[in-house]
């Protein structure tokens, strides 16, 4: 099983001045740890599950970018960006632009968006959510078209749980799904079910889609071994990737305890 980090947060001690240095530092330090990928949230202010609105947040796409120049081998990504920020051709070209200057590390992570709240306080457009998976349905669409399959192209992760459009869509255009990891493990077992009757559907190999899981570690908090044991039932439900967001990430401490006490036995799983 593999394990990447979410960077979810930007409210870290010594304020904006010190942003740059901090976040390299936490991107090379997962790199060289061993994390298989990072992520970002696309919001263009914070969500309340996270922090408060007013806290600092930095824009994805350029963020990653910088990202790009601060790591060598994790793999880029937005987890995930909502269908309706953006032109479809213009997301394209930018994670296409990522790709490019990453040598072949991002992904076009992408759902239909939630945050209304954000939309209307900026301004942008918030459809309805018929409309937004409308979008969503075009966005993967113009991807597959400007990155064939048997091409080396930015893979693609579709983020939500929904069993009615959501899964059938990872069936039909992603190369990877991703759900909550909090969720019972019969809740999750039944959307990976739901997923695999699409897959079918669809004529798509169960193996071709990479499954993975979001997940908040608070290790001060958390026994390791509460982490070990449920990364064993995400593995055992057939999950291929956990993806954590770290309290205290920007202390670096977070990494180290996973590098040294997780990493290792997720390998083997």
């Amino acid at each position: 099983m593999k394990v990447g980090l979410q960077i979810a947060r930007f409210h870290w001690q010594g304020g904006p001045a010190l942003t740059r240095a901090t976040l390299a530092k936490i991107a090379r330090a997962a790199d060289e740890a061993g994390f298989a990928s990072i992520w970002l949230m696309d919001h263009f202010f914070q969500i309340r599950a996270v922090g408060k609105a007013e806290e600092e947040m930095l824009e994805a796409y350029t963020t990653l970018g910088f990202l790009a120049a601060h790591t060598q081998r994790a793999h880029l990504g937005t987890l995930v960006s909502g269908a309706h920020h953006r032109e479809p051709a213009k997301l394209i070209s930018q994670v296409a632009t990522l790709d490019s200057l990453s040598d072949g590390r991002a992904w076009l992570g992408i759902g239909a968006g939630w945050y209304e709240r954000e939309s209307r306080g900026l301004g942008i457009p918030f459809p309805s959510l018929n409309e937004r998976y409308e979008r969503l349905e075009t966005t993967l669409k113009l991807a597959r078209q400007r990155w064939p399959a048997d091409a080396h192209r930015p893979r693609i992760l579709i983020g939500g749980g929904g069993e009615r459009r959501t899964l059938r869509l990872v069936a039909r255009y992603a190369d990877a799904c991703n759900l909550f990891a909090r969720l019972p493990v019969w809740a999750l077992a039944n959307k990976l079910e739901k997923l695999r009757e699409y897959c079918a559907e669809a004529d798509r190999p169960w193996a071709s889609i990479e499954k993975t899981a979001l997940a908040n570690w608070n290790l001060a908090r958390q026994p390791t071994q509460l982490i070990l044991d449920r990364l064993r039932e995400l593995r055992e439900l057939e999950f291929d990737t956990v993806i954590a967001s770290l309290n205290g990430v920007e202390t670096l401490k977070p990494i180290e305890t996973v590098a040294r006490d997780v990493l290792p036995l997720a390998e083997r799983l």
